[in-house]
């Protein structure tokens, strides 16, 4: 993986549709992966998503971008799709049981190691995109993303 600084930088300034693009091509590439991987029969959605919300809530905060970018997967889960203001209302409830988050995103960092290379590779590049897609990877999402590589 190219130095992970100037990877920051350039997922930093890339355009937003080039990440929903990217992720979309690579989430049917990894789901099904991650679904034959699953030992106690989780679907790879499952797991893929929680991924996708440890991403998110690396930083604490919900972004618009985020949203957008997740909606899709939002969806999928739901059957329908939520408002941004009921999402972000969802995602601070979330926050306040801090305790909860917290051990899903530890589960995440425990689980990608089980995971071969390109797998774990494309599952961070995907974190990392979804950590930019509004402008900036904080110094808190660069901490996630630095466990989830190591």
């Amino acid at each position: 993986m190219k130095d992970f600084n100037s990877l920051c930088k350039e997922f930093e300034q890339m355009n937003p549709l080039t990440y929903k693009e990217f992720i979309v091509k690579k989430s049917a590439e990894i789901v099904p992966i991650l679904s034959a991987t699953a030992e106690n029969g989780v679907a790879g959605t499952v797991i893929f998503f929680s991924f996708i919300l440890g991403a998110i809530a690396a930083d604490g905060k919900l972004s618009e971008e985020e949203y957008n970018l997740i909606l899709p997967f939002i969806q999928i889960f739901l059957g329908d799709s939520i408002e941004y203001s009921v999402a972000k209302a969802k995602f601070k409830q979330l926050k306040k049981e801090n305790k909860e988050l917290k051990n899903v995103v530890s589960q995440m960092i425990d689980i990608i190691g089980l995971f071969s290379d390109d797998l774990k590779q494309d599952i961070i590049i995907i974190s990392m995109m979804i950590c930019a897609v509004d402008g900036k990877i904080s110094l808190k999402e660069k901490k996630w993303i630095m466990q989830l590589m190591f």
